[in-house]
């Protein structure tokens, strides 16, 4: 496993982190969860992502987490990354959603009981609340670090001037913002208008997420929707929309397809090294439902380099 250090911090993450967005609610199994998060640890993944909302049903996720934590991982905690987020909506009523400090720090007391965890290394705010003030949000993110609840904060799906407004806020109050987690794949490069621009100055890291565009970026689209795909299931919470799956898209991904294997790559592994080739990128999130999709995913790594006529060849099939 390569690491690699997060932004100006002196905190390293594996290249490859695992989310755990699907496939680990309580509609999932727990032993294939139990083996995905074995096997990545053994492969040097350190860093395991969740969010108060992963599941289905919200919590749900956490509350595997903890569980498989209690039996197989507490000895290890010390050489673990557990993140978790609170932004998006968690509970009824006007105290469960978006970025106020009420919302915030229950969330995070109620992530810290599922989980069977005294602190989360990093806690994010999920995405930009536009009522809240930013103060307030980040004043919070702040008090959590002060009350050692958190080691550190970031944020998630914040424009490059949301993003700098945040980092601002945050250096004035003493508290380094380590890290921004923001949707990035072949198919979405909306953070290549300012955001990685951003971080890179600020010395912020950057884990993107979604980096094969809900699957779209693997193989299993190439001939329309396979049975048990993430589509057909219509399961939603970030599943892939059918409507992404159009000829256009197919097309572009026969031709990188194409160019993966001229590397010795299967699409899925050179989508994911396409977004490490970035160094202002710490680290990127991958989502598996089957313990060989991690072994199969690490492989990325043995090139993440591309030549100037690769990209420009991407960049021509993306256009």
């Amino acid at each position: 496993m390569e690491y690699r250090r997060c932004g100006n911090s002196g905190l390293k993450l594996p290249a490859v982190s695992l989310g755990m967005w699907h496939n680990f609610g309580a509609i999932d199994s727990l032993e294939n969860a139990r083996n995905i998060l074995r096997l990545a640890f053994d492969s040097g993944i350190t860093h395991f992502d969740l969010a108060n909302n992963y599941g289905p049903p919200a919590g749900s996720a956490e509350e595997t987490f903890g569980q498989i934590y209690k039996d197989d991982f507490k000895r290890y905690r010390d050489e673990l990354v557990i993140s978790s987020k609170a932004g998006w909506g968690m509970w009824e009523g006007p105290y469960g959603d978006w970025g106020s400090k009420k919302y915030l720090v229950a969330s995070l007391d109620q992530s810290l009981k599922r989980m069977g965890l005294d602190y989360v290394d990093i806690f994010y705010h999920h995405r930009p609340d536009p009522e809240t003030p930013m103060e307030e949000t980040m004043g919070t993110l702040d008090l959590m670090v002060r009350q050692g609840k958190a080691l550190y904060v970031g944020i998630s799906s914040y424009s490059a001037s949301e993003t700098e407004q945040a980092v601002a806020i945050l250096k004035r109050l003493g508290t380094p913002c380590l890290i921004h987690q923001p949707k990035y794949s072949m198919f979405d490069r909306w953070v290549e208008g300012g955001l990685l621009d951003v971080l890179g100055n600020e010395g912020v890291g950057c884990i993107p997420f979604s980096p094969l565009a809900q699957g779209l970026l693997s193989n299993k689209y190439l001939k329309g929707i396979p049975e048990g795909s993430r589509a057909a299931a219509h399961r939603g919470n970030g599943a892939i929309e059918e409507n992404a799956i159009t000829e256009a898209n197919i097309a572009k991904v026969a031709k990188l397809n194409e160019v993966a294997i001229k590397r010795g790559q299967n699409l899925a592994q050179m989508a994911l090294s396409w977004i490490l080739k970035d160094q202002r990128v710490t680290s990127v999130l991958i989502g598996v439902s089957k313990p060989e999709q991690v072994t199969d995913s690490l492989k990325c790594l043995a090139n993440t380099s591309f030549t100037d006529e690769e990209l420009t060849l991407i960049n021509n099939i993306l256009d």
